[in-house]
């Protein structure tokens, strides 16, 4: 018999690793091919793992809860002797690994610092590191690092695992790299500081901003009071919401809107539109439109911000945030959203909100989003101020169509009339998004669903 050794596979180009929920196998279980053998997490994201092989399961790698990288080995599975068709698989696994593995990001100190490092090895011809000479496992991903920064198959294996089974992760190597250039950028400060006058270094150490003590309100408990553990993805949120707010300053915009073309346009065609495309058109997929048309004409809205660089995105795509049956929220994401047509922008938002609630997404549906829009009006709330999803810089809430009274202006003077109205409110990024832009992006939203064409073909 021959072992095989299971890979975490690839889950879309932007994720490197996954949280281990539940195993559906356990040592000792027989697995068919494209038999589930565990379930994992990726953000807000749950899959499963299917077995390419069909054999027994021998050892878990990874426990409940433990994080994985993409190509690390989560599994042995017994198989039988003839491994020809093993390890074709194997090999299409790894390749598509490859293909996947992209540069991690790295903080900005650290990769200013590393930065530095390489401008001294510029002229130093750099050959491949033979890896495969050490009896430690590395997965793809490490490798693949390792040979970027120049880290030696000897320096390697000197670095102590925090996986499984004292397994090198990508964030062991990434503290590895840090603390390795962080030590040559001292020993340059170092040298510099020798040379300066001492009042200057005095005065250094007198102007250095301490750190404020972050103070945490206690918890008062009454009797009766039930404690509820939060789950994966509240805690997720929660930490999502917190960091986002200490990250942008956050301004809200409002404006008013008379959406009472657009209401009576849905009206009329809702029948005919679901019985030729089987869809119900909803609102959504008109406010995802009017938002896309402002993001061309406004692009400095469609940003995102690193360091002191603005990053100025080429594709629009728009995240819609949508309530779970569980009270959790999830930000699936319909990618170009610009060039889809209204058809099109309907039948992805349906797609993805059913998915949503069922939890069927795929790790890459919640990822590249460069703009979220949030329907308070599904729960018949007015206005909100929505917290930014990073690292994008602005989110907009539509709330609730009500009828109101409105004053109109007509040629015979103006008149008081009945008419469908709205309340928009966008939070943005002051750091980037000033009051100018952010009033100009909002009413230009405005614009686009108060000037719809009740005549207009679908």
């Amino acid at each position: 018999m021959a072992q095989y050794e299971l890979l975490l596979p690839k889950m879309g180009e932007s994720v490197a690793e996954a949280t281990v929920i539940r195993w559906e196998k356990n040592p000792g279980d027989n697995i068919a091919i494209d038999d589930t053998i565990l379930e994992i997490a990726t953000d807000k994201v749950d899959s499963e793992v299917p077995s390419p092989v069909s054999g027994k399961m021998i050892k878990h790698l990874f426990n409940e809860n433990d994080v994985a990288q993409v190509g690390d080995v989560i599994a042995i599975i017994e198989i039988e002797s003839d491994t020809a068709v093993a390890e074709e698989v194997k090999d299409a696994e790894l390749e598509s690994l490859e293909k996947a593995t992209e540069i991690p990001f790295i903080p900005e100190e650290k990769e200013e610092t590393i930065k530095e490092n390489k401008i001294e090895e510029e002229n130093v011809e750099v050959k491949p590191n033979n890896f495969n000479s050490s009896d430690r496992f590395y997965s793809p991903l490490v490798k693949s690092i390792a040979q970027e920064e120049g880290i030696s198959a000897d320096q390697l294996d000197k670095i102590k695992g925090s996986g499984s089974d004292g397994r090198v992760t990508k964030d062991d190597l990434l503290d590895f790299i840090s603390s390795k250039n962080n030590d040559n950028v001292q020993i340059k400060e170092q040298k510099i500081t020798e040379n300066l006058p001492k009042p200057v270094e005095a005065k250094k150490e007198e102007t250095q901003a301490k750190e404020p003590t972050k103070i945490v309100q206690p918890v008062a408990k009454s009797t009766g009071d039930e404690i509820i553990e939060m789950d994966r993805m509240r805690k997720l949120i929660a930490d999502h919401m917190v960091s986002s707010k200490q990250t942008s300053p956050h301004v809200t915009s409002f404006i008013e809107v008379d959406v009472t073309n657009m209401v009576l346009w849905r009206n009329k065609v809702k029948a005919s539109f679901e019985k030729r495309e089987g869809e119900k058109i909803t609102f959504t997929p008109i406010f995802v439109e009017a938002v896309a048309k402002a993001l061309k004409d406004l692009p400095m809205v469609n940003v995102s911000v690193k360091g002191n660089q603005i990053i100025k995105k080429k594709d629009i795509n728009i995240g819609m945030a949508t309530a779970l049956p569980s009270g959790n929220l999830i930000v699936p994401v319909i990618k170009n959203a610009d060039q889809l047509n209204l058809v099109g922008l309907t039948k992805s938002v349906n797609d993805l909100a059913r998915r949503s609630r069922a939890n069927k997404l795929l790790p890459d549906e919640v990822q590249g989003g460069t703009f979220t829009v949030t329907n308070l009006g599904t729960f018949d709330n007015t206005m909100g101020t929505p917290i930014i999803n990073q690292p994008q810089v602005a989110i907009l809430a539509v709330g609730a169509i009500k009828k109101k009274p409105a004053v109109l202006e007509t040629e015979y003077g103006d008149v008081i009339a009945i008419r469908h109205l709205m309340y928009l409110s966008m939070s943005y990024d002051h750091r980037v998004v000033d009051g100018s832009l952010g009033g100009m992006f909002i009413k230009k939203v405005a614009d686009n669903l108060e000037q719809w064409d009740v005549n207009r073909e679908i």
